[in-house]
């Protein structure tokens, strides 16, 4: 089995050399990646660098699978120049393919080397101007009436569904039963995990970050100031915008693989679910600024559906709900990122 693995990175990883081209750094504010070149050396994959620097900072490096669409958590298998407190100078980092992926398969695979003071595993985030939008239905279940009206402030949502590779970056393990997929939605969460997952990433990036409440992610879901008012996120068209019980072979998919909706966020129907901050309870047809949920209960909210909903339940305006202690394989979680005051 060994030896089939060695075989496949043999023929991929020379795919991957054939396209130098495709490997790249990142300038920031203070730090430049320049020259960035690449060579297999036995199993392991090579990537030589020059860093220009005011002062020492943390180096990354990430592969993308699908031209640079999206990009797994830094890679973990990694030593030499990588890491924290790295200086100027012509850099090295080896990174042992095979302890970290199965293989490495594809026809626009990518790499990028990433020097800054920005820890590599904080998510990407879409800013959402504030609104007042109607939340719930009266076409779906009896909990999404009465269709009320809410007023929201300014926030930021993750673009994707955190992935397997960040959550392993931030916790150190991955529980994701669809595992050796760091672009993958992470699942198989409880409501408590999640917490945990967010105090440690807060202390590791003296940011706050938290669930949506359940207003947020229906309000992004919808698309904000600029819905077009599709019954799923992003489109009328179940299968353009989400994996779902139909088209996802029973398992997640790679984030950012389907189509975004109005404000460029991805995957908020289908491929899993995602735990939202409230306690589940019932509308009411008062109207509500920043609302946050029941004040008591035993169930949290989950939204979006998943790999293995049927269209029913993926729609942008249906409301599921879970003990804090359940895990599933198809719930994960999307952040927001509280703005600093």
């Amino acid at each position: 089995m060994k030896q089939n693995k060695n075989n496949t990175f043999q023929r991929h990883v020379s795919l991957v050399l054939s396209l130098v081209a495709f490997l790249f750094g990142l300038t920031t504010r203070a730090q430049t990646v320049s020259n960035v070149t690449a060579e297999q050396q036995g199993n392991a994959l090579v990537v030589h660098y020059n860093l220009s620097t005011d002062s020492p900072c943390e180096v990354s490096l990430f592969v993308s699978l699908n031209g640079g669409k999206t990009w797994t958590g830094p890679l973990l298998r990694v030593s030499g120049d990588v890491g924290k407190d790295i200086n100027n100078g012509s850099r090295t980092i080896r990174w042992l393919v095979l302890e970290e992926m199965e293989n490495l398969v594809g026809n626009n695979i990518q790499f990028k080397v990433v020097a800054s003071g920005k820890k590599p595993f904080e998510p990407e985030m879409v800013f959402l101007k504030g609104g007042t939008f109607m939340m719930g239905s009266n076409n779906g279940d009896d909990d999404e009436r009465p269709v009320h009206q809410v007023t929201l402030s300014d926030f930021s949502i993750g673009k994707y569904e955190v992935t397997q590779g960040q959550w392993r970056a931030v916790i150190g393990s991955n529980p994701s039963k669809f595992s050796g997929c760091d672009q993958c939605p992470v699942e198989g969460l409880s409501w408590d995990d999640v917490q945990q997952f967010i105090t440690v990433l807060n202390s590791k990036t003296d940011k706050k970050y938290r669930l949506p409440t359940e207003a947020e992610w229906e309000y992004a879901a919808r698309g904000g100031n600029q819905s077009r008012g599709y019954t799923y996120s992003g489109s009328d068209d179940i299968g353009a915008v989400a994996w779902y019980s139909e088209n996802s072979s029973s398992k997640t998919h790679p984030v950012g693989q389907k189509q975004a909706n109005e404000l460029g966020i991805y995957d908020m129907t289908g491929n899993v679910w995602e735990w939202c901050s409230d306690l589940y309870g019932p509308y009411t047809s008062a109207s509500g600024v920043n609302p946050s949920g029941a004040y008591s209960g035993r169930y949290h909210v989950d939204r979006g559906g998943s790999w293995n909903s049927n269209p029913q339940f993926c729609r942008v305006a249906l409301r599921s709900y879970l003990s804090p202690d359940i895990r599933f394989n198809s719930l994960g979680l999307r952040l927001v990122l509280v703005p600093v005051r």
